[in-house]
């Protein structure tokens, strides 16, 4: 089940999504003290050997991972406080039972309250899908199929394929529909083939977990695991097909656009005037396809399997989609894989919590406005603004000064830069959930309500102009991100917070912590994929060819220092993988730490509780990405994550920097020097 199909093209500051609230106000003293406690370091350690554990090593020690946890962090700490708020506000909605029907209280209540049945939940069973399945099993041809694939896109459910509207990234004042590769069990196509012991353990549990699906749903045991074997092997089919995450990367290589007739031509067996009628699309004479060799081996499939082995695929992934939202023991099962054996989770989070997590997905922007309503102080979105408008000043400054980038080029970047559009807090233009009808007596239909919603507000992008006011996160999210084709950084309410930011903190924490996520969302509008998008944020190469040459060779210094490093087992970071945000990490914070050298605390000498303002900037930095992380969930991240593991994302980009290597005396001995000429600096 996907409930949110806006298509973000830019790149997220944490792959972990969440929700925040805004911290009581403290005093200079406690807000620094809570964030750069000497109590959470290990100063046994020399900062030049491994920063991170000198910042937080006895903070590491003394915070052991929760079993309902696959990674514990400073992100967790803000995301628990944040949980708080938003319980209040969901128990306060779900006790009144009288709300005027169709209110925001009444919609956000319901869905709460309903997901929170438990007890009704379990005696429904899965029998809030029997319409659906019923409908599955009825399908007698190829005609058919199609016709139930596209309509349970309708309904927001997404089999076998990716589809959204979001705008045509050369020409981002239309809306077009937007296909993608899809219809696997497990993250991608990595788990169908890598060798690993880890990844093939995960396999090994997947072709057991299907049958074990089958089972719960009806089937005897000899049916369920040939049935099983069928569908395994129709995903290793399209999983061969797949693309992989690093050549994902190239946008180039996913702007694919074709005519009706043009896509027919290429996947012989797909009507894809039908197709585009079923899904409810109408005046559309072309597409993105970003994966035509998947739509190929799907038309392919389509004829070869039997409509039957189609069948039993699409109801095992109709039940597995929803199966969260079913009874303990399809939740239940479905936790065992997807929890414990593919992220390491020994326990589930508190029913509390995983609720409010599919309300805050299915009605975000309802919840979003009593969040704001109760915890947003205006007073945070001003200072954010200052900031942002120090670090793009700051940036500029970098721009005109670098010696790899003809003027030619450099001009075109500031026009890029300083056309930027800055969201902060909130949306000023809510979704209109008026026509979203949510009931008080049965959860899964509430879900399928949204998501169906969802869907239908998506269709209705096509044929009008591009609504750039439009957010790709709800406002308690905990993150912030860089779209491309809005050419926008946005900086939703959660993350404006402590330990990120606090408007008591002295500015060493405040730049060493949202200071660099600000710079980072920036530094995205520049890295391996976003310098390819134009001002107006159209895919267009506006590079000379020799400045490129030259990115390149800086960026893939930064690819190096990441392919070098071993991650966990024999196995290394994904330096091509996650070189976007290492691009913005790194540059990030130089633009964060010259900013902050702007300011009279970065300018003076003064220690606060023993250290200089460098240190403090530098500290702040490092203890923003404090964790625990199972070694499950850091295999599976390996192999998912365009984000490097926390560890090396505090510590290498402050390898390539010189006033780090002053700010804490490091020498040629250390373990994390880094000779000159080894160091990346890109912006």
């Amino acid at each position: 089940m996907q409930f949110k199909q806006t298509l973000i093209a830019g790149a997220a500051f944490m792959a972990m999504v969440s929700c925040g609230q805004k911290n009581e106000n403290k005093n200079a003293d406690t807000a620094y003290r809570n964030l750069l406690s000497r109590a959470n370091m290990d100063t046994t350690v020399h900062p030049g050997d491994n920063f991170n554990l000198y910042a937080n090593g006895a903070w590491l020690k003394n915070n052991p991972i929760p079993k309902s946890k696959t990674r514990w962090g400073s992100f967790n700490e803000l995301q628990e406080n944040n949980y708080k708020a938003l319980r209040t506000l969901l128990d306060s909605s779900a006790a009144i039972t009288n709300a005027k029907q169709g209110s925001t209280v009444q919609k956000v209540g319901d869905f709460y309250r309903t997901g929170m049945d438990s007890i009704t939940i379990d005696k429904i069973g899965i029998t809030s899908l029997n319409d659906l399945l019923s409908r599955i099993n009825k399908v007698t041809n190829e005609n058919e199929l199609i016709n139930e694939i596209t309509t349970e896109h309708t309904q927001g459910i997404g089999p076998l394929f990716s589809f959204g509207i979001s705008p045509d990234d050369k020409n981002v004042s239309k809306e077009i529909c937007q296909f993608g590769q899809g219809g696997l069990g497990m993250p991608g196509r990595e788990y169908y083939f890598d060798k690993d012991d880890r990844t093939v353990k995960i396999r090994d549990a997947y072709k057991q977990y299907i049958p074990k699906m089958l089972m719960l749903m009806g089937d005897d045991s000899v049916t369920a695991n040939k049935d099983a074997k069928d569908i395994y092997n129709l995903e290793l089919s399209l999983a061969g097909a797949s693309m992989t995450r690093v050549e994902m990367r190239d946008p180039y290589k996913l702007y694919n656009k074709f005519n009706i007739d043009g896509i027919n031509k290429l996947t012989p067996g797909l009507d894809w005037k039908t197709l585009l009628t079923n899904l409810k699309v109408t005046g559309q004479d072309s597409v993105i396809v970003g994966m035509p060799v998947f739509f190929t081996e799907v038309s392919k499939q389509m004829k070869a399997v039997p409509v039957e082995t189609w069948k039993k695929y699409l109801k095992f992934h109709l039940v597995n989609s929803m199966s969260k939202f079913l009874s303990s023991s399809f939740d239940t099962t479905h936790f065992e894989f997807y929890g414990k054996i593919m992220h390491g989770q020994q326990e589930q989070e508190p029913r509390w919590k995983r609720i409010m997590q599919v309300v805050d997905g299915s009605i975000g922007e309802l919840l979003g406005q009593m969040y704001v309503d109760k915890y947003f102080k205006p007073e945070a979105k001003k200072r954010m603004l200052e900031l942002v408008n120090n670090l793009q000043q700051t940036y500029a400054d970098r721009i005109q000064k670098l010696d790899w980038m003809s003027d030619e080029t450099k001009k075109k970047a500031l026009t890029k830069l300083n056309a930027f559009m800055k969201k902060i807090g909130y949306t000023d233009k809510w979704k209109d959930y008026s026509a979203l009808s949510i009931v008080n007596n049965d959860y899964v239909k509430n879900v399928l309500a949204s998501s169906e919603w969802e869907y239908n507000f998506e269709l209705s992008k096509l044929g009008k102009p591009v609504d750039r006011t439009e957010w790709g996160m709800t406002p308690p999210t905990v993150n912030a991100y860089y779209n491309p084709a809005f050419n926008e950084i946005v900086f939703p309410a959660g993350i404006l917070q402590y330990p990120f930011f606090d408007g008591n903190a002295d500015d060493a924490v405040n730049y060493g912590g949202i200071g660099a996520v600000i710079g980072h969302e920036m530094t995205h509008g520049f890295d391996d994929q976003g310098r390819l998008y134009n001002a107006e944020g159209n895919l267009s190469n506006w590079w000379i060819p020799a400045d490129s040459a030259n990115f390149t060779m800086k960026a893939n210094k930064v690819v190096d220092q990441f392919n070098k490093i071993v991650v966990i087992d024999t196995n290394h970071a994904n330096g091509t993988l996650t070189e976007g945000e290492n691009l913005a990490d790194l540059g990030g914070l130089n633009i964060a730490y010259e900013a902050f050298k702007k300011t009279k605390q970065g300018q003076g000498n003064e220690k606060i509780d023993g250290f200089t303002p460098d240190q403090r900037f530098f500290l702040s930095w490092a203890q923003v990405w404090r964790a625990n992380t199972r070694p499950e969930e850091l295999a599976t991240r390996l192999k998912t994550d365009p984000h490097s593991p926390s560890e090396l994302r505090c510590n290498t980009p402050l390898s390539n920097m010189e006033a780090w290597y002053k700010a804490f005396n490091v020498k040629p001995t250390d373990k994390m020097f880094r000779p000159e000429n080894e160091r990346a600096r890109v912006w």
